[in-house]
């Protein structure tokens, strides 16, 4: 595992994962009695056409604004989930943001660093990483910026 290699701190979570939940990371964080804005989602999106990544709260949605300009572009869309398969070599569900086949920019919502820790997606459905939330950016490459949409 890429955290190892690094010398990174972190426990393994395993929960029943149901395919059925209309949030698979609300899922997550009630199964593992996580509060949810400590239960991180990977979701994969494009900047001006390019593939990138954002990991943010599971019970926030990204700003697809915010997530542009965080990653020096003018606009962002999700990108569709067989796409968001092939490119990262994970099933939708279980994406991680360490370890997938091609290195995309990674961005992950400032508020991760409110948490001593944060959970992230171990790469399958039903398995969560518990980790530092610096440490998650270091290992994947991550920078923290502004991502969720605000409530107005």
């Amino acid at each position: 595992m890429a955290l190892r290699k690094l010398g990174i701190a972190f426990k393994l979570h395993t929960y029943v994962y149901d395919s059925s939940a209309e949030s698979i990371g609300l899922q997550a964080a009630e199964a593992l009695g996580v509060e949810p804005n400590r239960m991180l989602k990977t979701l994969m999106a494009e900047v001006d056409g390019k593939p990138v990544c954002a990991v943010v709260p599971s019970d926030c949605e990204v700003s697809m604004k915010k997530l542009a300009a965080a990653l020096g572009g003018k606009s962002a869309r999700m990108m569709r989930p067989a796409d968001a398969e092939r490119l990262t070599g994970y099933h939708v569900g279980g994406i991680s943001p360490f370890g997938q086949k091609k290195k995309v920019p990674t961005a992950i919502d400032e508020t991760a660093l409110t948490h001593i820790t944060v959970f992230v997606n171990g790469g399958q459905r039903g398995l969560q990483i518990e980790i530092d939330p610096n440490d998650a950016a270091l290992a994947a490459g991550a920078s923290m910026k502004a991502l969720v949409a605000t409530q107005d």
